[in-house]
């Protein structure tokens, strides 16, 4: 009621409903993690499309699976993707013969002033820059601390393929809004400022007639990943753990460490299994799904591919209760690589799946298994081998999904199973549609009722909750997400003195159960055919 009620009239006050609506999570967000040509380090970056990526991170790179990770994702309808880039380190820096270690190019203008590349990475050496007096501060004698900056990439060596910056107007001066490093990291996607500025500017080398550009020197890629920059440190958030940054992400792929592209299909460095458990571990504690790739190395001999993959997944030993989180497919992928004259070559189906399950959450929802013959691999020209149903029927009761070749519908995904969905598991959570509901659902939750903590628990507050709850399952219910004809059938949730005691009450507790009966793919149709007996007289 009214603080004071002091006047004879009319008082009106807003009494709250105690609806709060909740909203379901991003289901297909995906995480990557590898080595990029460019970028920022160890930290995730979302990104919207791969035109994003090529401004970020440099585009296709030879040497950086990753990159054609974040394409296939995209060509195959993936929409977000955070990617963090890593460099590689020595394993022992203080040996004579370590390699050089990451390094970013600098540029040396006349009257000393310095710049450096964005980032770590040889694509600095790319670099050029001009210094011009043309500024719109009116004429050179106005201004004396006052210039352009003109800044030049190549974007592909030994092609003229270039990409151009004109940083206008800036000073030398510290108490100027245009001071040098200030703009720089504001405007700039190619350079940074580096130590001091030096009160002159630097000298014009731009005339009316030409212009003389400043080449960088320097940057360095550093050495190939090794498996202990992907694992990182949690407290440094440094490799897998720099994700410890982002908000939320549901899908992780991990590229292999390197790719060797001397031979003809190139050759990979595959992922160590002790990566992908911790990758996994990950995956868990941040309600978020593990797509694993295979090492191509499974697929030769083809005789010997079966009994190969069968080897290489108990060698991933990614089992036990969070096995439910990971997904691992099988073959590699042959597509072209336009680095390298549209070559066919072999990648890792890592990148590409996670698009295709974006892609069925947008039409079909989280809750669609994605595999299926409308599970298309786009941009695929072949895969590695070939497997018929007798090779898959091997596989598929391990919990190894099959990429299958179908004729006129093109190669597709086969499975949807979970690394907990070997038949010997028996596993609830066998199927990937039924993980990824479940972890939707939690994180949903989770999410929406942050704003139960500390209301007063009681009677009127389990309502609220069953109210906005239910309301959240009967909107899922009605897009078809749980099976059952009714509401009763499909899902329940319970919050009342049943499920907190006064004894919970007492310790601070609301005890909240929510149940759910999940949709399931027809995995196995059975099509039985029987001969009518015909008008035999009995």
């Amino acid at each position: 009621m009214p603080s004071a009620l002091s006047y004879p009239g009319v008082y009106v006050e807003e009494v709250p409903s105690g609806v709060r609506t909740l909203t379901g999570v991003a289901t297909s967000i995906t995480a990557f993690v590898g080595r990029a040509a460019s970028g920022p380090t160890n930290n995730p970056v979302m990104l919207t499309s791969f035109a994003d990526y090529e401004r970020q991170f440099g585009g296709l790179a030879v040497d950086c699976p990753m990159a054609y990770a974040v394409r296939d994702f995209y060509l195959n309808g993936g929409a977000l993707a955070l990617v963090v880039r890593l460099v590689g380190t020595a394993a022992d820096p203080d040996a004579a013969d370590a390699p050089d270690p990451a390094s970013a190019a600098t540029l040396t203008l006349p009257a000393g002033l310095v710049l450096t590349a964005a980032s770590l990475g040889a694509w600095g050496g790319r670099l050029s820059a001009a210094v011009d007096y043309d500024t719109d501060n009116g004429l050179p004698a106005a201004d004396t601390t006052r210039f352009n900056l003109r800044l030049r990439y190549r974007v592909r060596p030994g092609r003229d393929d270039f990409v151009f910056e004109t940083i206008g107007s800036v000073c030398t001066t510290a108490t100027d809004p245009r001071y040098l490093p200030l703009v720089l990291e504001r405007e700039s996607a190619l350079v940074r400022a580096l130590g001091a500025v030096p009160a002159a500017r630097p000298t014009a080398t731009v005339t009316p007639t030409t212009i003389t550009w400043i080449d960088a020197v320097g940057g360095n890629d550093g050495p190939a990943l090794r498996g202990d920059d992907l694992l990182g440190n949690a407290a440094g958030r440094t490799g897998i753990h720099a994700l410890a940054h982002a908000d939320l992400f549901n899908l992780l792929v991990i590229p292999p460490l390197a790719r060797n592209t001397a031979s003809l299909p190139s050759t990979y460095t595959p992922v160590p299994a002790n990566v992908w458990q911790a990758a996994l571990a990950m995956c868990v504690e941040r309600r978020a799904m593990l797509v694993v790739d295979p090492d191509p190395a499974w697929a030769t001999p083809a005789a010997s591919a079966v009994s190969n993959a069968q080897t290489g997944r108990t060698g991933l030993n990614l089992s036990g209760p969070g096995a439910r989180n990971a997904a691992l497919y099988f073959p590699c992928l042959r597509m072209v690589d336009p680095l390298r004259d549209s070559r066919v070559d072999t990648f890792m189906p890592g990148g590409a799946v996670a698009g295709i399950m974006a892609r069925t959450d947008v039409a079909r929802g989280v809750w669609k298994a994605p595999a299926g013959l409308d599970a298309a691999l786009n941009g695929v020209q072949d895969l590695q081998i070939n497997l018929n149903d007798l090779q898959n029927g091997q596989l598929n009761p391990l919990g190894i999904n099959c990429l299958r070749s179908m004729g006129v519908n093109g190669r597709v995904v086969w499975g949807a199973r979970t690394l907990r969905g070997a038949d010997a598991s028996a596993d609830e959570y066998k199927y990937v549609p039924v993980r990824r509901l479940a972890l939707f659902l939690e994180e949903s939750l989770y999410r929406g009722t942050q704003w139960v903590v500390f209301e007063p628990n009681d009677e009127p507050l389990w309502a609220q909750v069953r109210l906005n709850l239910g309301a959240f399952m009967q909107g899922l219910f009605r897009q078809g997400a749980f099976q059952g004809a009714s509401a009763r059938d499909a899902y329940f949730v319970k919050c009342d003195s049943q499920t907190t005691t006064q004894a919970d009450i007492n310790l601070g507790v609301l005890n909240v159960v929510v149940g759910f009966a999940p949709l399931k793919p027809a995995e196995f149709v059975v099509i039985k055919i029987q001969q009518m007996a015909g008008q035999i007289p009995t």
